[in-house]
């Protein structure tokens, strides 16, 4: 008997230990290169380019910096400043008016077309893609001058006004008209949510709304009992995404306010005030520590809806 059967007889369940042979530890030496050698450029993009200026804005936060003065460490004056700040709380005002009421109006008609579109009918394809043109521009620069163009003193959402009746001199110089204007251009871009509010349709059995046809079930109540809990995911998915989204815009709201957040600080939303104060006021500082209460908030609110998903999001083949 050899002593390696010998061994593992007196070992019981231990069996013996084969190394790699050389050829074969050289082949995933050089696999593990070629990996992080694909893995490099990505990696100093995100260090360059992510981790390193949040590491920074982190540090600027908690300073009184300027780009040419320099700065030094105030600690927590910067968070303090903020909540003594008038035009700070109109930004979160006008912030927070504009993801409560224009995220449910935009997944609503998004969801509205969505549904539309999901029976069959001839030239389908065509009206689903000019539905999702718009999405494909983003919110441009060019957008934003078409709109602020459209609803300017004398532009065409004007003279169509006059001509129902309705006072004339625009939306853009009102500011009771402002945000509703700001609304109406994120409802026009509907076109990512709807797309996957419509994958999400499809993936509903029909069998569904065919027995709730047969127990007497009408429209109202299959949208309800049926369409709303089996898309719930979908529904999760694109109202975190879209809220997300709404504490961010600048560029539309930086165009049609030529930079001032006006009129009467109705534009003023808090990603162009952040920008008043780091790029137009040098205070890097503050900026920074307005950046960083914006991811904090933002987490927050993503955090609750997660936790609170529980209670409205159902899963297929989930055990209820």
């Amino acid at each position: 008997m050899s002593l390696t059967q010998q061994a593992s007889r007196a070992a019981p369940g231990a069996g013996p230990t084969r190394r790699p042979s050389p050829p074969r530890s050289r082949r995933r030496a050089a696999e593990t290169r070629a990996g992080y050698a694909f893995l490099a450029p990505w990696l100093l993009g995100f260090i360059a380019l992510t981790a390193g200026p949040m590491i920074a804005s982190l540090y600027l936060a908690f300073t009184d910096y300027h780009p040419i003065r320099g700065g030094s460490w105030i600690g927590l004056d910067n968070f303090d400043r903020l909540f003594d700040d008038p035009r700070f709380l109109d930004s979160v005002e006008v912030t927070s008016q504009y993801a409560v009421i224009g995220t449910p109006v935009k997944l609503a008609a998004a969801l509205g077309v969505a549904m539309l579109l999901n029976s069959r009918r001839r030239g389908q394809g065509t009206y689903r893609s000019l539905f999702y043109a718009p999405s494909l521009i983003g919110a441009s620069v060019s957008v934003a001058i078409v709109w602020k163009a459209m609803f300017n003193d004398q532009g065409i959402v004007d003279d169509i006004g006059q001509f129902f009746g309705m006072p004339a001199g625009g939306w853009v110089g009102n500011p009771d008209l402002t945000l509703p204007m700001m609304v109406l251009l994120a409802v026009w871009q509907f076109g990512a949510p709807m797309v996957i509010f419509l994958a999400g349709l499809k993936q509903i059995p029909n069998e569904l709304y065919e027995a709730a046809q047969m127990d007497g079930a009408g429209a109202v109540r299959q949208f309800f009992r049926i369409t709303l809990p089996m898309l719930s995911p979908v529904l999760f998915f694109n109202l975190v995404l879209e809220t997300i989204n709404s504490f961010q815009i600048f560029a539309s709201a930086f165009i049609i306010s030529g930079g001032q957040g006006g009129p009467a600080n109705s534009t003023l939303f808090y990603t162009l005030y952040l920008y008043q104060r780091g790029f137009g006021q040098g205070q890097l500082g503050y900026a920074a520590a307005m950046a960083w209460l914006l991811v904090i908030v933002v987490g927050i609110i993503t955090l609750i809806f997660f936790r609170t998903s529980r209670y409205w999001v159902h899963y297929s083949g989930e055990g209820r």
